[in-house]
């Protein structure tokens, strides 16, 4: 089938929860993917940063295949041969006690809700059913109902409720918002160190610093959902690296397995962590042998092609060419690592055409919050590769669009 034929298929069978670029894709391979119909793309969205190592990194692919024809499932109900290998890994790498395997972010989100209510019952007190855990506006989590019941996007949130409770929402990066808004209650205060989906929003330096403070006066956790911005993403392991800060509970997903396989987690100390008990939580798939040696990979090629230090580099170096663009399109650009968002001004007329723009010129990036044009390859990308692209980026963000120019 050519292109056309699978997105009419789609449209026709698929419930229409997305919105995406007119691209099927086919095949992918490092920074590049190919569609249906033998169109190169260059990659500038990596799944949303799941996809950090590469498309198909031969080593994770190598592992899947060795490993699914031994064993791919057991659930929890037995051990396997390969999850404690992924909790040394992992524990090591991040320098936590313990480590809950999940399948999805928003699974591992969820888990960090239940563990911090846990906590606050048995360990800090809080009367039953009275936990609070602060979050933020223009927060992403997930979808589920717990998490679109705190989320600011009214679209995410509309015509899914009732609502649970147990969550307030404050203005992300204001500090005395949030400390007027800590009480003997509070369980958590949970947090993106950048916020992805927001449109790469950085907070103010030393508001995460902040945050930790506060935590420790009022004896609360900090949950930091790395989901997006960890494993190298912003030129750190994990962003809140930047300010020096340490979570009481990290949430992993996406490039935690490389894009091969969903899996996340949280990891937390044994003070934390062992609230769990036999019975409390659970997942079929979450800590299987397939997924887990994957996962182990996965952080293997993060560390030993130093993926980390490449984000770290070439961000700085992508973030400072976009900044120095001159061009009435652009309202602002930010970023940390290989995590940029360019926030178009109203006038460009809204960032999906300027994606569709790039399309064509076979690069894939993704707009969000209708502005912000994302950016985000595979940490695997060269100078090379990388100036490829933003010769592209520049030069469609140098359009600008009749009206606004007459205007």
């Amino acid at each position: 089938m050519k292109t056309q034929e699978y997105i009419d298929l789609e449209e026709r069978l698929g419930a229409h929860n997305y919105h995406p670029l007119d691209v099927v894709i086919e095949r992918g391979e490092g920074v590049w993917v190919w569609d249906v119909d033998g169109h190169k793309y260059l990659d500038m969205l990596a799944a949303y940063g799941a996809v950090n190592q590469g498309h198909c990194h031969p080593k994770i692919v190598a592992t899947m295949l060795e490993q699914a024809p031994k064993l791919a499932l057991t659930s929890r109900a037995f051990r396997n041969d390969q999850l404690p290998g992924f909790y040394q890994t992992l524990t090591e790498m991040v320098g936590y006690d313990k480590v809950l395997p999940m399948n999805t972010g928003a699974e591992a989100v969820e888990t960090a809700i239940k563990a911090a209510r846990k906590w606050a019952y048995e360990v800090k007190g809080v009367a039953p059913d009275q936990a609070e855990i602060l979050v933020f506006t223009e927060n992403f989590h997930g979808r589920t109902t717990t998490i679109v019941s705190f989320s600011s996007d009214e679209q995410t949130k509309a015509s899914f409720g009732p609502y649970p409770a147990g969550f307030r929402v404050v203005p992300y990066g204001d500090a005395e918002a949030v400390t007027a808004a800590m009480n003997p209650n509070v369980a958590a205060i949970m947090i993106e160190p950048i916020q992805g989906e927001g449109g790469i929003i950085v907070p103010p330096d030393g508001f995460l610093r902040h945050l930790r403070a506060l935590c420790d006066e009022h004896n609360a956790l900090f949950i930091a959902d790395e989901i997006q911005s960890g494993l190298g993403r912003t030129g750190r392991l994990l962003a809140v690296e930047h300010e020096g800060v340490r979570p009481d509970i990290v949430i992993l997903g996406k490039a935690l397995s490389g894009g091969m396989y969903p899996v996340s987690a949280i990891v937390a100390d044994d003070a934390v962590m062992n609230v769990f008990k036999p019975g409390d939580h659970g997942s079929t798939y979450g800590g299987n042998p397939l997924g887990t040696k994957v996962a182990v990979t996965a952080l293997e090629v993060l560390r030993d092609e130093k993926l980390v230090e490449n984000s770290d580099e070439l961000g700085r170096y992508a973030l400072e060419r976009l900044q120095a663009l001159d061009t009435p399109n652009i309202k602002e650009v930010r970023g940390r690592g290989l995590w940029i968002g360019v926030e178009l001004n109203p006038e460009a007329g809204g960032a999906r055409r300027f994606c569709e723009a790039l399309m064509k010129r076979g690069l894939l990036c993704k707009e969000t919050h209708t502005h912000t044009i994302r950016l985000a390859p595979p940490l695997t990308i060269t100078r090379e590769e990388l100036d490829w692209a933003l010769e592209h980026i520049e030069a469609v963000l140098a359009d600008v669009p009749v009206a606004a120019a007459v205007g």
